[in-house]
């Protein structure tokens, strides 16, 4: 007896809802594209017990007859394609065929539509995957599609499903994906009891974000204007190749400031040819263009919509069609990273005062940040900043000479020490030279400030400062040898030293290694370290960038590297930790980094090992000549690791504070 047989038709579909159905919002997002590919300029979707109880969803859409009506429920039944060459270059969002008898298979579906060339339209009913009955009826073009009891006949699945609001909560976050990337169309989500999204159709995806998101949630994104022409790319291919290809890719969209941060990826919608996708090369062209940007752990909110030639991308490698495969993956990940780059570069705000941008937002929430409910600011943190070679910009001025011969990187001038045994006291110390003491020092910093500045100068509550804003800061003095205070027009200002310098280092470092290799200082007896195996094959990759940026290094035995020059403004101290925190970090991203990254990273590391420190006393001179080097810094707001830089205190949040208005 053969052991192989064919699977029963019924049997087959049930496999295909495995695949295809996982949730009731796997069945809204069917329906959605066949709505959407038949040209439907209106969609309603009701939905009662988060989708488990019944689905509907209609359309103005072209409609079916009564023969297409039957023959949309056998397998592999579409009008969407013809021959197997389609398949090289799919338009269409649903293509297989699978999608109803699928749904038709796992609960009971009925089917009303009518094509605007009939009379009358055509009623067909499922239950099961069997046919219950086919009927005529008076209807209106389109199409409107109930799915109710979903997984009624398969218990097994049906136990897997969440809660209600847990599965009406990915349905909602599905339409929105779906509004968003058609704001040409009308969009309804409804529940017996209310209305969850209503879109009417716009021109603009901006007027839609408004729509979606409100007001304040568009004031934080910066929109990505379409991409011409080619970008900066790590290809490798003929320039003219290059230009032709970058010509047929357009990347278009909005990215959330990076002061706006959430703790997840649910922020990052993403469409291929309007078509909703989950691709890791995207999401980590994304996370590339935020590089340095934004500190580990945190995401932004991006909506990415990437335009291109449909034989250019595959999208026939996923069940469900949310995965898909490009022709050229390498080029579309470089456009896409710099074209977000590129919108980032106009975005580069210095974080407020939290306590308070907090007391802003309770006294006034129709100004400043987003409110609490706020699908994109729910999340707000601070706006670490990107690495200095990532958007093009005025050139600076050289590197002083004073920098590059310090043994510490400092300007000549700097005693720097290590950090005391005990902090100083907490306390406001006056760069002036008199060192006084002050019961109530910020009352007498800000009468001052407040005096010469009239009010109206002030940003309004709860406006992020920009950073053209730090080039006229006035130093007062420190806090615990680690803050500097200072003040201007817009109120009174505090600058982590260590990070400070860390932004300006950092940049200096990038600038002269696009210049040429750096030179390092040599140290007197050659140091000698220890790998383990993996830090050893990262370390033989690298070697050549290392010698590049100052380390002189070779291997000694099988495992032993001897460091012979450091980076300038290393001591032979921290070159060991230098060395290995190059060689971890490259470690942790399984070595896909690219020469530019890891130009950042070795930037990153050194200057932050030759930075000044915390616990520095530093006087007038030294603190005026930092915020000076500051304010000439590409992105003063954050060091390159993503820490904040500077926060500010704003004269209206001064005021509030003191109940002045």
């Amino acid at each position: 007896m053969s052991r192989i047989r064919i699977l029963a038709e019924n049997v087959a579909n049930k496999i295909a809802a495995g695949e295809v159905v996982e949730r009731p919002a796997s069945v809204v997002k069917e329906l959605l594209e066949n709505a959407l590919d038949a040209g439907a300029r209106s969609i309603r979707i009701e939905t009662e017990s988060g989708g488990k109880r019944m689905i509907r969803v209609i359309d103005d859409g072209t409609g079916m007859n009564h023969d297409d009506a039957l023959l949309a429920f056998e397998r592999h039944a579409t009008s969407k394609l013809r021959t197997a060459d389609d398949l090289l270059s799919i338009s269409t969002l649903g293509f297989r065929g699978e999608a109803l008898p699928s749904i038709a298979s796992i609960s009971r579906l009925l089917l009303e539509t009518r094509s605007a060339e009939d009379e009358q339209g055509t009623r067909v009913e499922f239950a099961g995957g069997k046919l219950i009955s086919v009927k005529p009826a008076g209807l209106p073009a389109g199409t409107s599609i109930s799915v109710a009891d979903i997984f009624y006949c398969v218990p097994a699945r049906r136990k897997f499903l969440k809660s209600e609001t847990t599965e009406l909560g990915h349905i909602a976050s599905l339409v929105t994906h779906y509004a968003l990337a058609h704001p040409d169309c009308q969009f309804l989500l409804k529940t017996p009891t209310q209305e969850i999204l209503n879109c009417t159709p716009v021109e603009k995806l901006s007027e839609r974000v408004y729509q979606i998101f409100g007001r304040q949630a568009l004031d934080e994104l910066t929109e990505i204007t379409p991409t011409e022409g080619p970008v900066r790319s790590a290809i490798t291919e003929p320039p003219l190749e290059a230009e032709e290809r970058a010509a047929t890719l357009r990347v278009s969209g909005f990215t959330s400031r990076p002061e706006v941060q959430r703790t997840n990826r649910n922020g990052i919608y993403i469409f291929v040819n309007r078509r909703l996708v989950r691709d890791r090369l995207l999401l980590h062209a994304i996370g590339e263009a935020y590089r340095n940007i934004m500190p580990p752990g945190v995401f932004p909110f991006v909506l990415l919509f990437l335009d291109l030639p449909y034989e250019e991308v595959d999208v026939n490698v996923h069940p469900a069609k949310i995965e898909v495969r490009f022709r050229h993956p390498q080029f579309v990940h470089d456009f896409t990273r710099d074209a977000l780059r590129l919108a980032l570069s106009h975005a580069r705000p210095i974080p407020g005062f939290p306590a308070a941008r907090a007391a802003a937002a309770a006294g006034e929430q129709s100004v400043g940040g987003l409110s609490s409910s706020s699908p994109v600011g729910n999340m707000r943190g601070y706006a670490p900043m990107p690495d200095a070679k990532a958007f093009p910009g005025p050139p600076r001025a050289e590197i002083p000479n004073s920098l590059g011969s310090s043994a510490t990187g400092i300007a000549e001038g700097f005693e720097l020490s290590g950090a005391p045994d005990r902090p100083v006291p907490q306390r406001l110390q006056f760069g002036t030279g008199n060192g006084s003491d002050f019961s109530d020092p910020t009352r007498e910093a800000l009468g001052a400030e407040a005096e010469g500045a009239p009010v109206a100068a002030a940003n309004a509550p709860g406006t992020l400062p920009r950073p053209d804003q730090i080039v006229d800061l006035k130093p007062l003095g420190q806090v615990n040898s680690s803050f500097i205070v200072a003040v201007n027009s817009e109120g009174l200002w505090i600058i982590d030293q260590h990070v400070a310098h860390e932004r300006v280092l950092f940049e200096q470092h990038l600038r002269a290694r696009r210049e040429g290799e750096l030179g390092g200082q040599r140290m007197l007896v050659p140091l000698i370290v220890e790998l383990n195996p993996r830090q050893l094959v990262i370390f033989e990759q690298i070697v050549d960038e290392l010698h590049a940026n100052g380390f002189e290094a070779e291997l000694m035995g099988a495992r032993s590297v001897a460091i012979q020059a450091a980076p300038a403004g290393i001591t032979s101290g921290d070159a060991e930790k230098l060395l290995y925190e190059i060689l971890d970090g490259i470690a942790r991203e399984n070595q896909a980094i690219s020469i530019d990254s890891l130009q950042a990273k070795i930037a990153a590391s050194t200057s932050c090992h030759a930075a000044i420190k915390v616990n520095t006393p530093l006087d007038h001179t030294k603190m005026e000549w930092l915020l000076v080097e500051l304010a000439k810094t590409e992105y003063p707001m954050s060091c390159p690791h993503g820490r904040p830089i500077v926060l500010r205190y704003s004269v209206r949040e001064i005021e509030r504070a003191f109940k002045r208005i």
